[in-house]
């Protein structure tokens, strides 16, 4: 067993053009004094992070660090949710998603998804850097569209789409083993990878890479009535990375899981701030202790209803207190022990 790290805190949510959210630095004093320890960083953010520099010199990554420990806080994680999401796109989105892109390559996909590519290799070659093993990322999406198989799905069409979203994946993981950085997938609706069976697939199309790997984040698994605890008992050796959100999943006899079109307020299955939803963190906290989990517990902060300030204060707060400190020593020690030679007579081997 292994105790966790945390708490941390991700910036993505967070960072703007108004202070303290508009440089790294005064948000990184302010989540130091809330009683973070850590910081996720979005690397599409320019107000965080430099991915180019950061690939290129490890010089500028330990001074980058530096401005950090001087707040008492580490780097967590660096992410690229929004660049590992551009590495497939179904057509049906690719407006939407442009938006994700750097301006020069919108309204090209070919070339929007070269650059998610070198985006992706680059924070691979920054977290080697900074002395990271794990980047947070998504899978990006072909197969998304056609979740609900009606009309019926041409025979081979998932299958092609996995095979495909391998194939542009592998490349990239060949960078992961050469940085000895896993790539933590999160387990996300909207995304290929959206549960466990459709991660293992995703792992089988990339030939079982031992780079692909999972960010554990229950709130997905509350809103599907997917088992959450049993998950970490079924892939919690390949689980590398842990964002701790909150939700709740309350059944309505107008609207099921998938919301009626509704803004997130209106679904019966929504996010909360820790604490407010359903979700047994205790349970999570425990299994992922006997499991030897031992990387960073890192708050998300995603409500539909409470402030996003208060939902950070509250959230460090909350992951301090479910933190377990593993023991060295079992209960019944005071007990005291045995030598072989009663061993055997307690077993009546030498009569």
């Amino acid at each position: 067993m292994k105790t966790i790290k945390g708490p941390g805190l991700f910036l993505a949510q967070f960072m703007g053009d108004a202070p303290p959210f508009n440089t790294l630095d005064t948000a990184a004093a302010w989540a130091a004094s809330l009683g973070y320890a850590g910081l996720q960083i979005p690397t599409w953010d320019a107000r965080c992070f430099d991915l180019e520099k950061a690939a290129a010199s490890k010089a500028w990554c330990d001074d980058w660090q530096g401005r950090l420990a001087s707040r008492g806080l580490a780097v967590t994680e660096l992410s690229t949710h929004l660049q590992g999401q551009l590495v497939a796109v179904h057509p049906a989105y690719d407006e939407l998603f442009d938006a994700f892109a750097a301006p020069s390559v919108r309204g090209n996909p070919k070339a929007r998804t070269a650059w998610a590519v070198e985006q992706v290799k680059l924070c691979l070659r920054a977290s080697r850097n900074l002395g990271c093993t794990a980047m947070p990322t998504f899978s990006g999406a072909l197969a998304w569209p056609f979740i609900y198989a009606w009309p019926p799905r041409p025979p081979g069409l998932i299958e092609e789409a996995f095979a495909e979203l391998g194939r542009r994946w592998k490349p990239i993981l060949e960078v992961a083993e050469e940085c000895g950085v896993d790539c933590a997938f999160e387990v996300h609706p909207g995304e290929d990878t959206h549960d466990g069976v459709s991660w293992e697939r995703f792992r089988d199309a990339c030939g079982q890479h031992a780079r692909v790997k999972i960010l554990y984040d229950p709130s997905h698994f509350v809103l599907q009535h997917l088992d959450y605890l049993e998950y970490i008992d079924i892939y919690h050796e390949h689980i590398r990375a842990f964002h701790v959100k909150d939700a709740e999943l309350l059944r309505d006899g107008r609207s099921g899981v998938y919301g009626g079109y509704q803004n997130w307020a209106d679904r019966p299955g929504h996010f909360r701030s820790l604490g407010d939803g359903t979700t047994d963190f205790s349970g999570i906290f425990t299994r992922l202790a006997k499991y030897g989990y031992a990387g960073w517990a890192v708050v998300e902060w995603e409500c539909a209803f409470k402030d996003p300030v208060v939902g950070a204060t509250e959230g460090a707060a909350f992951v301090k207190r479910h933190i377990i400190r593993v023991t060295d020593k079992a209960f019944d020690d005071f007990a005291g022990g045995a030598d072989k030679a009663q061993v055997r007579r307690v077993l009546g081997l030498d009569r």
